[in-house]
């Protein structure tokens, strides 16, 4: 499949899930740092889980991109957040996740659409793992008594 007349909007939605993988790994590496810092030995470990987590997906993404011939591109690395609390750091970490969703889920649409199962089945099994991740934050949050953002499904749109 290698540099098989590749889709532009295939590109975008690669570049863009690269550059949120990466800016995840930076995130969650820095809450890592953040919740050591702060005594929460538990919570420390569990986003250093999720940083290696976020940076196999990272890998991944390029292993894609390299197969298909493109050279791997992250445009947009985002600062990583700050907070006061461990709820507020899941709270962003609930964000991100939830665009990180939506991004795999555009781009499996977008996959079937023009018939590209290939990438679709790639971009799916990413959603797959991401959707579950985001429900462990949500059920990390509630553990604290902190109602999550509404997942994709469940906002209203007008």
């Amino acid at each position: 499949m290698r540099n098989a007349r590749i889709h532009p909007r295939l590109l975008g939605y690669l570049g863009r899930a690269l550059s949120l993988e990466l800016s995840a790994v930076q995130q969650y590496l820095t809450q890592a740092v953040l919740t050591q810092a702060w005594g929460l030995a538990e919570a420390a470990e569990r986003f250093r889980a999720e940083t290696a987590e976020e940076m196999e997906h990272a890998e991944r993404i390029v292993q894609r991109m390299l197969m298909l011939g493109v050279a791997p591109n992250a445009s947009q690395l985002r600062p990583a957040g700050v907070a006061r609390g461990l709820a507020e750091l899941l709270l962003q970490d609930a964000a991100l996740e939830d665009e990180i969703v939506t991004l795999y889920a555009e781009a499996v649409d977008f996959c079937r659409r023009i018939g590209d199962g290939d990438n679709a089945a790639f971009f799916d099994a990413l959603l797959a793992e991401e959707t579950a991740h985001a429900q462990e934050i949500d059920e990390w949050l509630a553990q604290l008594g902190v109602r999550a953002m509404p997942q994709v499904a469940e906002r209203a749109y007008f």
